[in-house]
């Protein structure tokens, strides 16, 4: 069982650990893979929206370690709706809507 096992609380912390380096490489391959951002130069008046990474140890039900991720996330309480972003997007499907789809096209073969 492994307990001294602990989520790092910066960047420096997470830096030093190989386990950490390859969980922030991961995530930073996965959002340049899906196009999450892209890359555009800053006006001069506006203040860019700061992130932080945050950092997680997955374990098993017996103790052991199951992975290491890690997240970029935004710092979104500074963003102002249409001077920051016009939209959102929010992937979430209800269980009610499926079964709605489910019995549509269990009814129409």
């Amino acid at each position: 069982m492994i307990e001294d096992v602990k989520n790092p609380s910066s960047y420096d912390e997470a830096a030093r650990r190989k386990d950490q380096r390859k969980a922030v490489e991961e995530e930073i391959q996965a959002l340049h893979q899906i196009e999450t951002w892209e890359l555009v130069p800053k006006p001069r008046e506006i203040q860019p929206i700061s992130c932080k990474w945050v950092y997680k140890v997955n374990t098993r039900p017996d103790g052991t370690i199951e992975r290491y991720k890690a997240r970029l996330v935004a710092r979104g309480f500074s963003q102002q709706y249409v001077l920051d972003y016009d939209e959102t997007f929010s992937p979430v499907v209800k269980i009610t809507t499926v079964r709605v789809l489910l019995a549509l096209a269990a009814s129409n073969s």
